[in-house]
C-alpha cells in the first residue's frame, strides 16, 4: 500500500502568475504548483525541484503521501494530482497537489507486475508479452499500492490473463476493462531466408553435370569436323 513517507515539503505563495514569473522561478529551481481540493480553496505556490523529483523517483512515486507546508498558508496532507514534464529536458515544470480527506477515495495510476516463470516459456520456450503495464484504481489514498502484482505461472502458449483475473480486493476498485488482456505468450517463429542478388550481381548459372563428357562421346567441334573433311 501507498505508505506515507516522512516528508514535509516547504514552499511559499507564488506572487506573479506570467509565463516570464514561472521562468525565472524554474531558473532559480524552484516549480510552480497548485494546491487545491479538500476544504481549503486554489493554493499557488513555488516548490523546490530537487525535492519534487525526489519524491517522484521513490518506489511510491507520484503516488506519494506527504505533507506540503506553504508558508502564510499552513500545512496539508497531499498527493500529485498531476505534473507536467518538459518534453526536451525531461524536467518537472508544473505539479498539481490535491488535499486528501480521510474517508474520500481517489483515483490513481498503479504499475502491474508479472509474478513467475509461464508454462509457456518454460515448456515451450514461448515468449511472454505484456500488453497492459498500468490501471486505473479507486481507494483511499492509503490503501494505493505501489504495484499490483499477477500470477502468469500458469499460463501456456496462446493463452491470455485479463483485467478480471487479477485477485480481488474489497479495498480497492480497478477501473478497467475487464476483458482487457494483460499478458500472453506467443511463439517466435523462425522466417524464411531468402538471398536477393544485389543489383548488378549474376548469379552463377547450375553447373550441368556431363557436358564435357558428352563433347568428348559425341560429335567432334564443327572446326575439328571441317578439317578432317578436307
Amino acid at each position: 500500500m501507498a505508505e506515507k513517507k516522512e516528508i514535509t515539503l516547504r514552499a511559499v505563495l507564488r506572487e506573479g502568475r506570467g509565463k516570464n514569473d514561472a521562468r525565472r522561478a524554474r531558473r532559480d529551481g524552484q516549480v510552480p504548483v497548485t494546491l487545491y481540493g479538500g476544504e481549503g480553496g486554489a493554493v499557488a505556490a513555488l516548490a523546490p525541484l530537487r525535492e519534487l523529483a525526489a519524491i517522484l523517483r521513490s518506489d511510491s512515486g507520484r503516488n506519494t503521501i506527504f505533507t506540503l507546508d506553504i508558508e502564510g498558508v499552513g500545512a496539508s496532507e497531499v498527493m500529485f494530482a498531476d505534473r507536467q514534464i518538459d518534453p526536451v529536458r525531461m524536467r518537472l515544470i508544473d505539479a498539481d497537489f490535491k488535499r486528501l480527506v480521510k474517508g474520500e477515495k481517489i483515483e490513481a495510476t498503479v504499475r502491474l507486475r508479472p509474478v513467475g516463470e509461464p508454462i509457456g516459456v518454460r515448456e515451450h520456450a514461448g515468449v511472454l508479452e505484456q500488453i497492459v503495464r498500468n490501471v486505473e484504481i479507486r481507494c483511499e489514498p492509503r490503501d494505493i499500492p505501489e504495484v499490483i502484482e499477477v500470477d502468469v505461472t500458469n499460463l501456456g502458449v496462446h493463452e491470455v490473463l485479463h483485467i478480471s483475473d487479477i485477485p480481488a480486493n474489497e479495498k480497492i476498485e480497478i477501473l478497467e476493462d475487464a476483458n482487457a488482456v494483460i499478458c500472453t505468450v506467443g511463439i517466435v517463429r523462425e522466417e524464411e531466408v531468402v538471398v536477393t542478388p544485389v543489383e548488378g550481381e549474376v548469379l552463377a548459372e547450375p553447373e550441368v553435370i556431363g557436358k564435357g563428357k558428352k563433347e568428348e562421346e559425341g560429335e567432334a567441334p564443327a572446326e575439328e569436323a571441317k578439317g578432317k573433311k578436307e
